[in-house]
């Protein structure tokens, strides 16, 4: 695998030093030990599904550590595709707008919660579906909760559309499928939209914003948006499969409907990109190094509206696993029945599929590409995934326990099981006494103690914010688990308390 540009070295040396995994070189090791599997895994999912050429990439700890390809770029030229062939990644690029959105947010020039007519007039004269619903809001074009209709594939023919003639369509009248605000509802147009705010508060043209405010910086010199742009031996073309062949799907140009699909890249330059995500995960006070604050790629991250249950999911094993999704601003978000969080973004158009999809706990992200028309690598990825994790006994990141928490708990232990001068040890909030009584705790308690036996050993508290955790005090017959809660105030008291035998 080719190591990653020189020119952003130092941006990769910032994020492995203050990433909470970088350390942990045995960590990094057994992911690169599950290599095989990988290999193997993209490889059947190629065959599979007739793909022309798949690329693949995982990072973790902050740099590309696993990479491979498979099949063709150029079929007719027999140009191996590879890491660093560049695949239009379609829908994977509405996270780009999101963030330059979110840059010019920070810097003070626009307002997400603002109308979006504010920055573009002609949206004024928009007719909505009812006389009460509210206007547009960029928040809600970030979220697919405009109230435009869901436009796949109708979207994807119009990547080539001027800014003329988008904002024809705008003045000509749009229909609407819900009023905005309440529902989500996937819309290329909505995002197509953003691209011109961009251009229009910025002041300059979106591919030049870009290519200034986030490729330059962060060193992703093979991003493009116009494929004429990208070298010709490194330009994957894009393919249909019908009637048992492969098929020429033409490559459209750069236009408005850009910023929702346009985009053209690598797997390693949208390795860096990748990287700098998951480089904002834990939050922590370390100096800022990348395009965009941490604390706004997080917000990134969250879910900011929901778009469904799937009680049908599966895992990787094929158990059920139920799922629920919402969209953050230009990713998708979802959460499994094991509680793993997965922040991702798929990618389709006429010759080309994607998806990236990262782990934030588990400071990991798969990315692949091919050049087969809706050929989405979703279900591979996450499949990889649950690979990597299970092979390599990849853990969660740990919450850090904050000095307050470790104070209460000590302090905790000292009184137990007889709450010896509970009342006056300054460590219980006003309402705990007043929720149950002091002798009914010392009963209870006492009675607790007792099943458990003589205290043999006291556990470390596993954090589940800076306020709150559990612990387990290991008994001569059984263990206890103990959770306790603290307060909002200034000085953090022991709100709520829960001991149960194991």
């Amino acid at each position: 695998m080719r190591h990653f540009k020189t020119a952003v070295i130092c941006f990769l040396i910032t994020i492995e030093q203050s990433s909470a995994f970088s350390a942990d070189a045995d960590r990094i090791s057994r992911i690169r030990a599950t290599a095989p599997a990988v290999e193997q895994i993209f490889r059947n999912h190629a065959v599979d599904n007739q793909l022309p050429g798949l690329a693949y990439g995982v990072v973790a700890g902050g740099e590309l550590v696993l990479s491979g390809s498979f099949g063709y770029s150029n079929i007719a030229e027999k140009i191996p595709a590879n890491t660093e062939t560049m695949f239009r990644i379609a829908s994977m690029s509405k996270s780009f707008t999101a963030l330059a959105i979110l840059q010019l947010r920070d810097s003070g020039k626009l307002d997400l919660d603002e109308p979006a007519e504010t920055y573009l007039p002609e949206m004024k004269d928009i007719v909505y579906l009812t006389t009460d619903a509210p206007r547009i809001t960029i928040r809600q074009l970030l979220t697919h909760s405009s109230g435009f209709p869901e436009d796949n594939p109708w979207g994807d023919r119009q990547l080539s559309d001027t800014d003329q003639e988008l904002m024809q369509l705008i003045e000509n009248g749009v229909s609407f499928s819900n009023v905005p605000g309440i529902n989500y509802e996937y819309s290329n147009l909505g995002f197509a939209l953003l691209g011109q705010i961009v251009q229009r508060v910025s002041g300059m043209p979106f591919t030049r914003y870009m290519s200034e405010h986030v490729f330059k910086p962060l060193g992703m010199n093979s991003t493009v948006w116009e494929f004429e742009d990208a070298p010709a031996e490194r330009l994957a073309l894009g393919y249909g499969w019908r009637n048992g062949e492969w098929f020429d799907e033409p490559l459209l140009h750069h236009g408005s409907f850009g910023a929702m699909g346009g985009l053209i890249t690598s797997i390693e330059d949208f390795s860096i990109y990748a990287a700098l995500h998951l480089a904002a995960w834990p939050s922590r006070s370390d100096a800022e190094s990348g395009p965009l604050k941490r604390s706004s790629l997080r917000e990134m991250h969250q879910p900011w509206k929901f778009a469904g249950l799937n009680t049908d999911s599966a895992d990787a094993n094929g158990r059920g696993c139920p799922t629920a999704s919402a969209y953050a601003y230009g990713l998708g978000w979802r959460r499994d029945c094991e509680g793993r969080t997965y922040v991702r973004h798929s990618g389709g158009l006429p010759g080309f599929g994607s998806n990236w999809t990262m782990m934030p706990d588990y400071d990991i992200a798969v990315i692949s590409f091919d050049n087969l028309t809706y050929a989405s690598t979703d279900a591979v990825n996450v499949t990889v995934l649950d690979t990597i994790i299970t092979a390599a006994a990849l853990e969660p990141r740990e919450i850090p326990v904050s000095d307050i928490l470790e104070q209460r708990k000590n302090e905790l232990m000292k009184m137990l099981p007889e709450f010896e001068n509970a009342e006056s040890a300054g460590l219980f909030a006003e309402n705990f006494f007043l929720d149950t009584p002091l002798v009914i705790w010392r009963e209870k308690t006492q009675a607790i103690f007792n099943e458990a036996g003589n205290t043999v050993s006291v556990g470390p508290i596993q954090a589940e914010n800076q306020l709150r955790g559990t612990f387990v005090v290991e008994g001569e017959i059984h263990d206890l688990q103990v959770f306790f809660t603290l307060t909002p105030e200034r000085i953090p008291l022991i709100q709520e308390l829960r001991m149960s035998v194991q």
